[in-house]
């Protein structure tokens, strides 16, 4: 198996392209989001971060189980 270095930078890429977007769209709600989250406790932002992760890892299994 061999590393793909630019199908990783657009997937990089595109990550980037995604996230920014909720800045662009919708300033004032990531905003609430951000400040809400600043007051929430470290085992739920952890427990969120889980959830992401294995979120990404099964949208990545299965994208690369249909390739």
């Amino acid at each position: 198996m061999s590393f793909d270095l630019p199908l990783f930078l657009c997937a990089l890429g595109l990550a980037f392209m995604l996230e920014s977007s909720l800045y662009v769209l919708f300033p004032e709600s990531m905003r609430r989001i951000l400040l809400h989250m600043a007051g929430a406790p470290a085992g739920s932002l952890r427990f969120g971060g889980l959830c992401g992760l294995g979120l990404g890892t099964l949208v990545i299994w299965i994208g690369r189980g249909l390739g």
